[in-house]
């Protein structure tokens, strides 16, 4: 898989032994994984924290992550308020979000998937899980790439405008009948 479509996830779970799995679940599907410890590591890095904590939400981030997938028990912040924080975000509300827990709790379940998450993964998470999840950001990628070149056309001038009127007619001036 070269470069251009390989997706970068950002996987964030508290516990070193699952943040290990899921990364090299990931790593085996061709993905490009930033694994983090917390949720507040998740927001720093994807630029929604300053250092002193504080939220901020510019238009512009410096890291392109085309997916987060999270725990849902952490300490600090839960992943339902991560997902709730980058779902508020002007800037990364787009970047789909994916919750996993050890925990088969059907209200929470229904409230992440309420709040946008893309889809919830019982742990431990398997590869046929991770599999499930290229599908759809191809089918993202291909809508934005498609929403692109739609932009881009909408923006190139129309053959008419292109073509000077005075240029055209001088040409023809210069014929006999």
């Amino acid at each position: 898989m070269n470069a251009e479509t390989q997706f970068h996830v950002l996987a964030v779970d508290d516990s070193i032994i699952d943040r290990k799995l899921i990364e090299r679940l990931l790593k085996t599907s061709s993905y490009q994984v930033t694994a983090v410890d917390s949720g507040i590591k998740a927001l720093k890095y994807l630029g929604l924290l300053d250092d002193d904590n504080t939220m901020k939400d510019t238009n512009s981030h410096e890291v392109e992550v085309n997916l987060i997938i999270t725990d849902y028990c952490m300490p600090e912040m839960t992943g339902y308020d991560l997902l709730r924080k980058i779902k508020g975000s002007t800037s990364l509300r787009d970047i789909p979000v994916v919750i996993m827990s050890s925990e088969n709790v059907p209200a929470r379940i229904n409230s992440c998937l309420e709040q946008g998450a893309e889809e919830f993964f019982l742990k431990p998470v398997r590869q046929s899980d991770v599999n499930k999840l290229k599908p759809r950001l191809l089918r993202g990628k291909l809508q934005d790439d498609l929403l692109e070149n739609v932009e881009g056309i909408n923006k190139r001038k129309s053959a008419g405008e292109c073509v000077s009127q005075d240029r055209t007619r001088a040409r023809y001036n210069d014929l006999e009948l």
